[in-house]
Parts: structure tokens; sequence; C-alpha cells
């Protein structure tokens, strides 16, 4: 590996569905993303030994921390929004995790899904965007494995150092969390699925549409959003609108297929590059 542009630390999962288990995460679905749009993606994750993700993974490079498990969620999902269940949990991830002989990442994106990442990695790559999607330091379990969502400590100090910070609406639930989110923040995006997303920055709030799409199945797509907003905001020298508008477009019609089918094709993302006819995209400023 001659040069990594984008690389992914967090735990890939096996996600139980109605139709069988299935390879899941952020690592997974962001990594996926990345290489699609053509850039050279690496992953660093732990999983148990009986869990293969060349399958997933494809030619990706991935080092993983041998674990006694891997990572594994239920989702469920409800009028009322989804509930997961957590089963079991791979090992934490740190620097000492990421090989290295690996080249210097351009682009580093922090996905923990279940507390795994070491906040302390903010402050590991010297010169690199770094972008973070902090659902998993939120989340908290008990013996029942119910996922409930929790203030994380490390909040303010983490979040000030990041480039950019992507958050579900539905992650956060407690109202002085997302007022620290909003103050400490350099760019935040928050994303309400098939409402869009909002971007906050530099006292600036633009909201973001969705494409009308029928949903399949939402599972990754966050993740895919993500990636695409990252490797946009790098590619364009840190413009977040267009970042924004890149990354909507990508992720809408992925709604429309199951799991890891969801991973964009080179007609979405070809479309998705072409310019917004009239210079928008629907969104607007407010």
């Amino acid at each position: 590996m001659r040069e990594l542009d984008y690389l992914c630390i967090g735990h890939v999962t096996r996600d139980l569905t109605a139709a069988g288990p299935t390879m899941g995460g952020t690592a997974t679905y962001s990594a996926r993303t990345v290489r699609a749009l053509g850039k050279q993606v690496a992953v660093v994750t732990s999983a148990g030994p009986d869990y293969d993700l060349s399958g997933a993974l494809l030619d990706i490079p991935v080092s993983i921390l041998p674990s006694a498990a891997t990572t594994t969620f239920q989702n469920i999902y409800t009028p009322d929004g989804r509930r997961q269940i957590i089963h079991s949990v791979a090992n934490s991830l740190g620097a000492a995790d990421v090989p290295q002989e690996w080249p210097t990442p351009k682009l580093v994106h922090l996905g923990p899904v279940a507390a795994e990442v070491d906040e302390r990695l903010i402050h590991h790559f010297d010169g690199a965007l770094i972008g973070l999607t902090p659902q998993g330091w939120h989340r908290r379990w008990g013996d029942d494995g119910r996922v409930v969502s929790v203030r994380w400590p490390a909040a303010a100090q983490v979040l000030s150092l990041a480039t950019a910070v992507i958050v579900s609406q539905e992650d956060i639930d407690d109202d002085d969390t997302w007022v620290l989110y909003h103050q400490t923040c350099r760019l935040l995006v928050i994303t309400n699925g098939a409402a869009g997303c909002v971007v906050h920055y530099q006292g600036r709030q633009r909201r973001f549409a969705a494409l009308p799409v029928v949903e399949v199945d939402a599972t990754g797509v966050g993740d895919m959003f993500a990636a695409a907003f990252f490797v946009r905001l790098w590619e364009s020298g840190g413009d977040p609108w267009e970042s924004a508008r890149f990354a909507t477009r990508i992720a809408s019609p992925t709604v429309a297929r199951s799991g890891l089918d969801g991973i964009p094709t080179r007609a979405e993302i070809a479309a998705a590059r072409l310019p917004a006819a009239g210079g928008a995209d629907g969104d607007n400023e407010g």
C-alpha cells in the first residue's frame, strides 16, 4: 500500500436480521462506500476467529485485532423508531492497533458502534482530516442487551478536535448534549432519515432534503452518507454545503436496497457528482 486516502477505525458487526445474519457496522459500510468512490481505504477493526471479512470487504486492507467474539447487533424497527439489542462486543481499539507500516492517511474516520474506539486516537493523526460518527460513544447496555442512549463523558474534549461530526437525530435524546454539540463542533451534520440532514457551520444552518425513494432497508445508510460527506469534504477543500449535497444524493437511493446491496453504484455516484440543476439541490437556509 503506497498511499492511504481514508482510514476507518471501528468494529465490523454481525447484524441479526429476519433473513439471517449479515455483516454490518460503520467500518464495513463506510469502507465499501469509499472504495466505490475510487479512493484507497483501509480498516482497523476487531472480530472473533469465526468471522470471515473477505467477502464483504473484498480487497480492502484490514487489520483485525483478534477477539473472543464479534460485535453482534439486532436492530428492531418499530413505529416509534429503532430498538437495538447487543449480544456481544469485540475488543476495544487504540493507537497500538493501527499498523505502523501503513502510510499516513489523508482522512481518518473514527466510527465506534459500541464505545470500542479509544477517544485518544483523535490526537494520533497529525495533519489528517478527522471525521467522527460518535453514535457508539453514546451507547450503553445492561444484562438484557437493550441499548440506551447516554451522555458521553469525553464529548467536549473530542468533538472540539474533529474536522467534522455527523450524528443522527435518533442517537441523542438529551437536550443538554445537543447544546454541547452545537457549541463545540466546528462542523456539525445532523441526519434525520427521510427528512435529510441539517448542516451547522460558522453560525449558518442549511437543510438538505433527501431524494424521494421507497424505503426497503435503512441499515448502513447513515454510514454511507458519512463516508461520502467526508470524502467530498476532502476533495472540495472543506466545502460543507457541497459535501452535504453530494452525500445526500449518494445516500438517498441506497435505502431502496437491502444491506450491503445498498452500496452506491457507479451510475449513482456519477449522478451525484453532477451539479444540481439551478445550482441548488432542494436545500434551504434557516
